[in-house]
C-alpha cells in the first residue's frame, strides 16, 4: 500500500500530497472507485457539488470507516462552492447540503470552485446561459462570499477554506482582505500549463497548489495531448521503471504541486499513487518544461466577460 506524504497547510492542519480526483465519476462507478482508492493507500478525495458525486464519494468512505479500514479523521475530504451560491446568504446551506450528502459530520476542506459568480435560476441548473452564449453572471464579489466561507469555519462545518482557479492578483486581494487565510489554490496544471509562476507565488504566501488535469484529459485514440506521447518522455519512463503518468506526477509534485488524478481504474488508481519512491532529475524536470505552452484544458471562456474571469492575465 503506499504511503503519501502529508503537506502542513498555514492554519496546521495536514493534506495528503496526492489525491484521487472524480470528476465525472458518477453512481456506482465512484463509490467502487472511492472504496479501491482507500484500500491501496488514498486518503485525500477531491470533489464538487457540481460533480453530483457527493452522495456517492460519502458512502464509499462511510464503508470503509465500518469496515475498520479508515478513521474519519484519517480521510481528507475536499469539494467546492459552485458558481450558482456565492451570495453570502446561500454559502451556509449549500455547506450543509454537500455535509449531508457525504454524512461524514465535516468537511475537511471547502474551496470556492472559482472567482466569478452566475445567476441563480433553478437548483440545479449549473449553466445559466444567454442567448449571446455567454454565462449569466451574478453581481457578487467573491470577498463577500468568502467571508461567508469563514462562518463555516466557525460553525464547525469545515476544517478549512480554498480557492480554487484564483489567478496572482485576485489571491493578493483576497489576503488583504481575509480574516481566515485560504490554505489552498485547485488550479489546471499539467506539463503543457505547469503554472510554475503561480505555484511560486502561492508557495511564497504559504498556500499550497492542487493540480487537476494533471494529464491535460488525455485522447488515446488521437494520441493527444501530443506530449504524452513524447519519445524521451517514454525513456525517462523507463530509465525510473515507472508509467508515463507516473513521471508526470512525479513532476507536478517535483515543482510543487499535489496532484489529483481522476480514475475509475483499480490498475490506474494503483499505479497513479505510487510515485513517492523517486524523484527526477534535473535534466528530467527540464525537457518536461518544453511541454509548457500555458495551453489550457478548461479555457471558461464562457465567462470572459465577467470582471472576476480569472483566465484574463498570464497567472
Amino acid at each position: 500500500m503506499a504511503k503519501v506524504p502529508n503537506i502542513k497547510m498555514n492554519n496546521g492542519l495536514l493534506m495528503p500530497g496526492f489525491g484521487l480526483g472524480t470528476f465525472q465519476s458518477l453512481g456506482g462507478e465512484v463509490c467502487v472507485a472511492t472504496k479501491h482508492a482507500i484500500d491501496v493507500g488514498y486518503r485525500h478525495f477531491d470533489t464538487a457539488c457540481l460533480y453530483e458525486n457527493e452522495r456517492e464519494v460519502g458512502e464509499a468512505i462511510q464503508q470503509k470507516i465500518k469496515e475498520g479500514v479508515v478513521k474519519r479523521e484519517d480521510i481528507f475530504i475536499v469539494t467546492k462552492l459552485w458558481n450558482t451560491e456565492h451570495e453570502p446568504e446561500m454559502v451556509e446551506e449549500a455547506c450543509r447540503a454537500s455535509c449531508e450528502k457525504f454524512g461524514l459530520g465535516y468537511i475537511d476542506l471547502y474551496l470556492m470552485h472559482y472567482p466569478v459568480a452566475f445567476k441563480k435560476r433553478t437548483p440545479f441548473e449549473f449553466w445559466p446561459m444567454m442567448p449571446d452564449g455567454q454565462h449569466e453572471h451574478a453581481d457578487v464579489d467573491y470577498l463577500d462570499t468568502w467571508k461567508a466561507m469563514e462562518k463555516l469555519v466557525d460553525l464547525g462545518l469545515v476544517k478549512s477554506i480554498g480557492i480554487s482557479n484564483f489567478n496572482s492578483q485576485q489571491i493578493d486581494r483576497l489576503l488583504a482582505n481575509c480574516r481566515i487565510k485560504p490554505v489552498n489554490n485547485q488550479i489546471e496544471a499539467s506539463p503543457q500549463i505547469n503554472q510554475k509562476k503561480l505555484i511560486k507565488f502561492c508557495q511564497d504566501r504559504d498556500i499550497i497548489v492542487t493540480a487537476y488535469c494533471p494529464l491535460g484529459r488525455p485522447i488515446p485514440a488521437e494520441k493527444k495531448p501530443a506530449w504524452l506521447y513524447d519519445a524521451k518522455l517514454d525513456e525517462i519512463a523507463k530509465k525510473y521503471k515507472k508509467t508515463v503518468a507516473q513521471v508526470v506526477f512525479r513532476y507536478l509534485i517535483d515543482i510543487g504541486s499535489v496532484p489529483i488524478p481522476k480514475s475509475v481504474t483499480p490498475k490506474r488508481i494503483e499505479e497513479n499513487i505510487d510515485v513517492f519512491d523517486f524523484k527526477l532529475s534535473d535534466d528530467d524536470i527540464k525537457h518536461i518544461d518544453t511541454f509548457n505552452t500555458g495551453e489550457r484544458v478548461i479555457h471558461f471562456n464562457e465567462s470572459r466577460t465577467d470582471k472576476h474571469f480569472p483566465f484574463a492575465i498570464e497567472f
